[in-house]
């Protein structure tokens, strides 16, 4: 993926010159004691929403549309700083960048509750920008046998909060119409790569459906997870992090409620985003063989009672700062 070897490079070059920097710049920057730690990670993640799937019975938040999911995977790449109030706790903060996608049209389809879901035949890739605040715990940092770190091997569980910024985008072909207009068969010609949160594709703010909520530009996040980290050295530290972020809006694909009356983009929207939402709203029209008719008002469109999340897996490498000072770990008299 073309734009994310700049980030890789960018973190590679960045890793390698904390590494080699000298013990002295560390000592000057950080707080004393060896009790911070910066780092960088890279890894997959997926996006679980109401779009893509398995066959049978969509599950945006459990483990069989994982599988799925784990097909489409993008990027994501960031920064921490940890900093340990003793060595079983650290607090972290993080910043990320990141990718999403999910697209119907992908969908297996085997004759069972997938087949709406692929005519509905929607779709959506987004940035995704994330700040988040973590407490990992260190269970076994009490049953270690020595002092130091190198050649530690130390798992750990974490949780906290986030928040997240999220520009949905879906496919529009501006020489193509729409359902309502006639159009059918497959799309030829030039796309377009459209924000879908103005299209108010379910009605959010028409009147009638005021109920509706729109995708905040921050949306707050639940944080869960885990993982180890290995000392390879006093000072250096690689790991890997399993991350499950629930979000609170079932709104990051533009995905989520009932379809309402196409003729309501007209009344509300200006003339190019009332033309993008009629096209998008429902796109059966662009299969092939024979689509579905127009659906009726009221018709289920998404899943409104499951809100979006997001899964990563994360390799971790980190910097204790102040190496050369770092506290003695705490140990269990049974053991000596």
């Amino acid at each position: 993926m073309r734009t994310t070897v700049p980030g890789v490079r960018t973190l590679v070059l960045i890793a390698a010159f904390l590494a080699l920097a000298p013990r002295s710049f560390s000592q000057s920057i950080v707080t004393p004691n060896g009790k911070t730690e910066i780092g960088l990670y890279l890894g997959p993640i997926i996006f679980l929403g109401d779009l893509g799937g398995l066959p049978g019975i969509g599950q945006s938040t459990g483990p069989k549309d994982i599988g799925y999911a784990l097909t489409k995977t993008k990027f994501v790449k960031g920064i921490f700083v940890q900093y340990y109030p003793s060595e079983i706790i650290g607090i972290s903060v993080a910043f990320n960048l990141g990718e999403l996608e999910a697209f119907d049209s992908t969908i297996n389809i085997k004759g069972g509750y997938e087949v709406a879901r692929w005519e509905r035949n929607e779709d959506f890739k987004s940035t995704l920008k994330e700040g988040s605040i973590t407490i990992d715990v260190f269970p076994t940092v009490p049953f270690e046998r020595y002092d130091g770190l190198k050649g530690k091997f130390r798992p750990f569980i974490t949780g906290g909060v986030g928040i997240f910024h999220a520009n949905p985008l879906g496919l529009y072909y501006p020489n193509y119409g729409s359902a309502s207009s006639g159009s059918y068969g497959k799309p030829t010609g030039p796309y377009e790569w459209v924000p879908l949160t103005p299209l108010h594709l379910e009605g959010q703010g028409f009147p009638g459906y005021t109920d509706r909520k729109t995708l905040k530009p921050w949306e707050p996040e639940l944080i869960i997870g885990g993982g180890f980290k290995y000392y390879v050295s006093e000072g250096v530290s690689l790991g890997l992090q399993l991350k499950y972020n629930k979000t609170f809006t079932d709104q990051v694909d533009a995905v989520s409620a009932d379809y309402i009356d196409p003729n309501l983009f007209g009344q509300y929207l200006n003339s190019t985003l009332a033309a993008q939402a009629r096209q998008i709203y429902f796109r059966s029209n662009m299969l092939t063989p024979a689509p579905r008719p127009q659906p009726v008002v009221g018709e289920k469109r998404g899943d409104p009672t499951q809100n979006d999340a997001f899964f990563s897996t994360t390799l971790r490498l980190a910097i204790r700062l102040n190496r050369d000072n770092t506290p003695r770990n705490m140990r269990c008299p049974t053991f000596y």
